[in-house]
């Protein structure tokens, strides 16, 4: 199984396609734990999203990035947001498009941005929350170096169903910046 080169890079308006192209090819995969990313996802719904995104990097209120691997291919996504200014924390979330699940795009990915996050920012503690049935997400996490802290019943509200949600952190004092 090859890996790619992973990089991070905010979104841009061009990349509502991509974006697309990708929410779209990982609809059966995704959609169970992010209802975002559902059947009848538009291109249009990209191109907001990624407006909305930009406005809010420019207020400091989230960080959106893509995942690109090689030749700047769209391998997923991955941010920073519900930032809490006054605890100085953030959630982090993350997904991979279905045909590159498996190549260790997505902790990769984790320990850029954690990265980013403890070098661009004063954010002290970064959040996972992964469904409990979502074991994939919390492969993730862990492999990332994330630290499993518990369980959180009825946290993630999904397709109008309450799930429990298993949390993990990434905090300033234990990550090495030059991950």
């Amino acid at each position: 199984m090859a890996t790619h080169t992973v990089k991070l890079r905010f979104y841009e308006p061009s990349d509502a396609t991509a974006l697309f192209e990708a929410a779209r090819e990982s609809v059966r995969e995704v959609h169970p734990w992010l209802a975002w990313c559902h059947p009848d996802y538009a291109v249009d719904e990209a191109r907001t999203w990624i407006a909305s995104q930009v406005e809010a990097r420019d207020k400091c209120e989230a960080y959106a990035f893509t995942i690109v691997g090689d030749s700047d291919r769209m391998l997923g996504g991955c941010g920073l947001n519900e930032i809490r200014r006054p605890h100085r924390c953030a959630n982090l979330g993350y997904w991979v498009r279905s045909s590159e699940t498996g190549r260790g795009v997505a902790w990769r990915a984790v320990r850029l941005l954690a990265t980013w996050a403890f070098r661009d920012t004063d954010l002290e503690r970064l959040e996972i929350l992964a469904a409990t049935g979502n074991v994939r997400s919390q492969r993730v996490a862990e492999k990332a170096g994330a630290q499993r802290e518990g369980t959180l019943r009825s946290r993630l509200l999904v397709h109008g169903e309450f799930q429990d949600a298993v949390v993990y952190s990434i905090v300033r004092s234990t990550w090495p910046v030059s991950r």
